[in-house]
């Protein structure tokens, strides 16, 4: 189908929804790399005016990648809810925004969303995030409500969690110990605990699982770890024994690019029902910890749609929510700028992107955090990236990222620190996951507003973690 919008005496035609969706979608340095992204801002205008007047019911019938060679395409129409849909099925992408932003304003926003959740593809929703200002994603996303659990119960309201991320370029146990112990003393690691291996070895990856439980198990941290280690690899350890607590893989929105980082759906279903065999949650049993981000299909070759043509890495993300989704999992975050300028320029389009990734996926039901992170050679600076904790942290995310110093010695990029997030949890009166901020409360280590407070070193248990090591 041909759409064509006419605006300030010119006639914009746009061949097919996947250039319709393509050229609506605000500007970033990827489509224009994929060349699909409008070629001026009236074209990208015209785009979202047509795509407003879009049927949400043209996306069950007009796929953008084909069904026949694309399992993700499968999984979404396969397991399309009908009867969710049907609330919303006679609206447009326009109406469904302005039945989205109607609905933030009840009481029961948050049963609204959850009801027709089931009901929306990942298209839907990245349609109508195309036509919606930054204010709009926040304050939709602020509305919605996605929890889940392991050991901590993650995406309560109030509640911002953490993952404390404690790289280190040649994973010596030492220095990973150090960055934990730095971690849990600025109340960091609620979400996770989880560890980038800078080798590719089983062994390693095993050491630090076993590193990370004793040290969970040896001042009774209510916490869960993962060691971000390929799903296969992650596998084969729960069949040894290893105490694998979360099961991590990145995934992205179309086979292709799954087949890319060595996935399809049927391995991510295993390792699900890998993890869930070993009971090891405590007041939940959600294990997967999912990776996402803009422009990783485009990375693999893997962005063309219907007819060849090529899809937005903003719809692709969104695809991967739906992946996400099937495997119900504790945790899935978006690197937002990780993969550097050539996908998201600078910090203009890595706010817009990290807005759009966690409203669509806490619209789609996921528990949905942000790595706020961008690499040194974006135009974008650590100022970009308190403007995005801080919207991110209004509109309800259910977790971030922190490093030590904001500096990811081992990956090389730019994130947030430990005082990052005790500025946001301070600045909009955030707490801890409640398990967490219990046991900081058992070390003194908070007051009764959740805020961190300074130990005392002669008497805290937690500043002996590196001794011996």
């Amino acid at each position: 189908m041909r759409y064509a919008q006419a605006i300030a005496g010119t006639t914009y035609e746009f061949d097919g929804l996947v250039e319709l969706m393509a050229k609506a979608t605000p500007r970033r340095s990827g489509d224009e790399l994929a060349g699909c992204a409008a070629s001026s801002d009236a074209e990208r205008a015209a785009a979202a005016w047509q795509l407003a007047d879009v049927p949400l019911a043209t996306f069950l019938e007009d796929l953008l990648v084909p069904y026949e060679s694309d399992e993700v395409t499968r999984l979404i129409v396969d397991t399309h809810d009908r009867a969710a849909f049907g609330e919303i099925s006679h609206l447009t992408v326009g109406g469904f925004r302005d039945w989205l932003l109607e609905t933030s304003a009840r009481p029961d926003a948050a049963e609204r969303i959850t009801r027709v959740a089931a009901g929306l593809t990942p298209e839907m929703v990245a349609a109508a995030s195309k036509i919606m200002r930054n204010q709009d994603l926040v304050l939709v996303a602020s509305a919605a409500r996605v929890t889940s659990a392991f050991r901590t119960t993650v995406g309560l309201p109030g509640r911002l969690a953490t993952r404390l991320q404690p790289n280190h370029p040649t994973d010596d146990p030492r220095g990973i110990a150090a960055a934990t112990l730095d971690g849990l003393l600025m109340g960091c690691g609620d979400a996770v605990i989880g560890i980038n291996p800078a080798s590719d070895s089983p062994q390693a990856t095993a050491d630090l699982l076993h590193m990370l439980d004793e040290i969970r198990q040896r001042f009774e941290i209510p916490m869960q770890s993962c060691v971000l280690s390929h799903v296969t690899t992650t596998i084969d350890l729960i069949g040894q024994g290893v105490p694998v607590d979360l099961v991590f893989q990145s995934i992205a929105g179309t086979e292709g690019a799954n087949a890319g980082f060595g996935v399809t759906l049927d391995i991510l279903t295993e390792a699900d029902e890998a993890g869930r065999s070993l009971h090891r949650g405590t007041v939940g049993d959600n294990v997967m910890y999912l990776e996402t981000g803009q422009g990783s299909a485009l990375s693999a070759g893997a962005h063309l749609g219907t007819g060849g043509k090529p899809v937005d890495q903003q719809t692709l993300e969104t695809r991967a929510y739906a992946v996400a989704r099937a495997l119900d999992p504790l945790l899935v975050n978006t690197v937002v700028g990780f993969i550097g300028p050539e996908y998201l320029y600078d910090g203009k389009q890595i706010i817009r992107a990290g807005l759009e990734d966690h409203f669509c996926g806490k619209i789609l039901g996921l528990p949905m955090g942000v790595d706020v992170c961008y690499t040194n050679h974006a135009e974008a600076d650590q100022d970009d990236m308190d403007t995005l904790l801080t919207l991110l942290g209004v509109a309800g995310a259910a977790f971030v990222i922190t490093v030590p110093g904001a500096d990811d010695v081992m990956l090389g990029y730019q994130s947030l620190s430990f005082h990052d997030a005790l500025y946001v949890r301070q600045a909009l009166d955030l707490r801890p996951a409640p398990e967490f901020e219990a046991w900081l409360a058992r070390l003194g280590m908070v007051d009764g507003h959740g805020r961190i407070v300074p130990v005392d070193p002669a008497t805290s248990p937690l500043l002996s973690l590196t001794a011996g090591r």
